[in-house]
């Protein structure tokens, strides 16, 4: 099965797998989305949906974030210094360079403090409706197991490889479907449960186990 046909066949199997699969960060405007893909570096989603509960109730807006000490960011969100530091110039650069509204482009977004080409593309997906493929662990993880790409780590270059495969259409919800089979059956941290894997017979790990 040549890859771009492997790709669309496991489009089609995850979606049936997992037709309701989106974002599991919360969030209701573009800022705040913003804020906690900063804060999921290294961290579950699940802390970060609690963690920014106390944040946004003490700082409801852009402009109050941007006008808040680092250290009473950091004293909220309790997730390192970098983060603070990072969350605060970039609410500030919002205020300074964009009117107190989030780019709606790579260009703008890649400028922020603290975003890179995951948080940049999270954003134009999910916000913005656009085009979007984010390399986080799980995707880098799945494809290579997979067969989509070739032992390649290099969040940037499994992103470019996947552009070349993955209809542009499909892009954003593949993603938030391999975060979805990462965490429920191509596991990281414990043997992967092929036996249940809706991509078992597909899958270039699993064949290659099989020999």
């Amino acid at each position: 099965m040549e890859t771009k046909e492997l790709a669309l066949e496991v489009i089609k199997r995850l979606k049936t797998q997992y037709p309701d699969s989106d974002c599991t960060l919360d969030y209701d405007e573009a800022w705040k989305l913003l804020v906690s893909v900063r804060l999921a570096a290294q961290c579950t989603d699940a802390r970060v949906n609690i963690v920014v509960v106390d944040l946004f109730a003490k700082f409801p807006g852009i402009k109050e974030l941007a006008a808040a000490p680092v250290g009473q960011i950091e004293e909220i969100i309790r997730l390192g210094k970098s983060k603070a530091r990072d969350i605060s110039a970039c609410m500030k650069m919002l205020c300074d360079e964009f009117n107190g509204c989030v780019p709606d482009n790579m260009k703008d977004l890649l400028r922020l403090p603290g975003v890179g080409r995951k948080s940049a593309n999270l954003i134009m997906g999910d916000v913005f409706g656009q085009p979007a493929i984010v390399t986080d662990t799980h995707c880098i993880r799945l494809c290579n197991r997979i067969g989509l790409v070739d032992q390649i780590k290099d969040p940037k270059k499994v992103e470019m490889a996947l552009w070349k495969i993955i209809p542009p259409e499909e892009s954003n919800s593949f993603c938030h479907r391999l975060v979805d089979h990462g965490r429920a059956v191509c596991t990281a941290r414990t043997t992967p449960y092929c036996d249940k894997c809706c991509l078992a017979d597909v899958c270039r790990a699993r064949k290659e186990f099989d020999r």
